[in-house]
């Protein structure tokens, strides 16, 4: 698997990583979606410039101009619902792009601090040859990206598959090497400490569904 680590040189990236941790402005819920969407529309671009392009002429006012466009077919994938923002930011550069839903929770079924994931629904146009790019805002252990991708990735074979993340944990990095294969790609804006006994990432934000959207029963 290659990782892609976006926010080792200093960029306004830094300050939006900062203002969603910050708990005196992550309050905010409106100003935490916006500034995940922004972080989305930065990796979106990063991420943009490995894809495969093609040269076209594109005729102006004035001449023709001989540039190039992407070649590669997108299809954005989001794990709901803490995922949405993210997704709405690469949505915003990629806007040609195909989109899926899918969902997974963590359910602890004896009320303790053991878990399994659960994927139930899935809403997604074929993959099939095409760059499958999955968001989701935060890699803790990583169960929860492996999980989709078994049910997502049953009989299609995407062209390649691009995981977007906004916080990772270490320990979720190492899962995922363990468990899909050598052609994917991680990009990560931040990457964390550890997780806690409870599997959160450290120093991370808090849950970013809840800030998002508020809490949860």
């Amino acid at each position: 698997m290659q990782i892609h680590y976006i926010s080792e040189n200093n960029s306004i990236l830094n300050h939006f990583l900062a203002e969603i941790r910050d708990v005196n402005i992550q309050k905010d819920s409106m100003r935490f979606r916006k500034n995940i969407e922004r972080i989305g529309e930065i990796m979106a671009y990063e991420l943009s410039k490995t894809l495969e392009y093609k040269a076209i002429d594109v005729q102006t006012p004035l001449g023709v101009k001989h540039t190039t466009t992407i070649a590669d077919n997108v299809v954005l994938c989001s794990i709901l619902r803490a995922g949405l923002a993210l997704h709405q930011g690469f949505m915003n550069i990629f806007d040609n792009a195909e989109n899926g839903f899918v969902s997974a929770y963590r359910h602890h079924p004896n009320n303790d601090d053991s878990f399994e994931i659960l994927v139930e629904y899935q809403a997604a146009p074929s993959f099939e040859n095409k760059n499958l790019i999955l968001i989701d805002p935060m890699l803790a252990t990583g169960q929860s990206i492996v999980a989709v991708l078994n049910k997502l990735h049953l009989e299609q074979k995407p062209k390649e598959i691009h995981l977007a993340v906004v916080i990772a944990a270490p320990e979720g990095i190492a899962y995922l090497e363990e468990n899909l294969p050598n052609n994917c790609h991680l990009w990560v804006a931040a990457l964390d400490e550890k997780l806690n006994e409870k599997n959160y990432i450290i120093p991370g934000l808090g849950d970013a569904g809840d800030l998002a959207y508020g809490s949860k029963l």
